[in-house]
């Protein structure tokens, strides 16, 4: 802060405090006109209610006399009068490294003690499940959700479904979060007209018993082995190209038949960011964790 805004902060602080004191030192003995019932007159209610006039209670006066010289005391001892540095020179940052060295203390000894350990073993760990949850939420909700939804706009996949893309084993989810993935359903709008999108969009519904016209889905079929080069020859996906599942009842942009049809005609494309740089190995394996334990048990609760 430099001197104009520390000068600036001092005579509103000075302005502020002068009014409030002069108002309670007055206040009590300002005579205020009363009628012969101690009322002043102003009535409500239609002259139900009546304004009385009586003194403030002692124990009030007493209790503000004790937060003015409280206050006083605070900003002799710490910073918030300009830029007086307080008496204890105590601040928000020094406060802040004092925690944090605090924090790192265990929090590095556990990281320690989970050096050698799998992404399975850690997510039994409720102290690291907690802490690769914080850092989920901190890092990875934008896109996924704070509870690991997903979101369709996005083409952020729900985390909690046990239905991977690339795999849900603990290796898989700590390669997806420290070098990304880039996933890519090509476009073939200009490979088949209208009509074939719509039969070959009944024939991936009835992959998954999604209610269809068994018709325009036997038209489609023979038109799958085009699709099948990915997501195999009977639907299932492939986890080594993240080709998903296309037999369960998990969409990742929408199971209607308008939404597979535009996935079709359109293609899609998701890219979810490698977080090596940022993270590091060893926070983004306490987040592979967390993730893993969302599709396995039940996460601890943040506290």
């Amino acid at each position: 802060m430099n001197a104009f805004w520390a000068h600036w902060v001092e005579c509103l602080l000075v302005l502020n405090l002068s009014i409030i004191v002069f108002l309670f030192i007055w206040g009590p003995r300002v005579k205020i006109p009363t009628l012969d019932d101690g009322t002043t007159g102003h009535v409500w209610a239609h002259g139900v209610l009546r304004e009385s006039v009586r003194r403030l209670p002692t124990w009030w006066t007493i209790l503000s006399v004790g937060a003015f010289i409280a206050g006083g005391v605070y900003l002799v001892l710490y910073p918030g009068f300009g830029d007086h540095k307080g008496l204890l020179g105590w601040t928000e940052r020094k406060e802040l490294a004092h925690n944090t060295e605090l924090n790192a203390v265990p929090l590095q000894a556990l990281i320690r003690s989970l050096d050698h350990a799998s992404v399975e073993t850690i997510a039994a760990n409720p102290a690291a499940v907690r802490i690769g949850q914080r850092l989920f939420i901190d890092n990875c909700a934008a896109c996924h959700g704070r509870e690991a939804h997903g979101n369709p706009l996005l083409g952020a996949p729900n985390l909690t479904d046990n239905d991977w893309l690339y795999g849900g084993g603990g290796n898989a989810i700590l390669a997806s979060i420290l070098d990304g993935r880039h996933g890519i359903m090509p476009p073939f709008g200009t490979t088949f007209d209208h009509d074939t999108i719509v039969n070959l969009s009944n024939y991936v519904l009835s992959l998954s018993g999604a209610p269809h016209d068994a018709g325009k889905a036997a038209a489609g079929k023979p038109l799958f082995t085009v699709c099948g080069a990915c997501h195999g020859v009977d639907g299932k996906g492939s986890t080594v190209i993240g080709a998903p599942n296309l037999t369960d009842t998990i969409w990742m942009y929408g199971g209607t038949a308008s939404a597979i049809q535009q996935t079709i005609h359109d293609g899609r494309g998701g890219v979810m960011p490698a977080w090596r740089a940022r993270l590091g190995v060893d926070d983004a394996r306490l987040v592979a964790a967390w993730v893993y334990s969302q599709a396995n048990t039940h996460a601890p609760p943040i506290r």
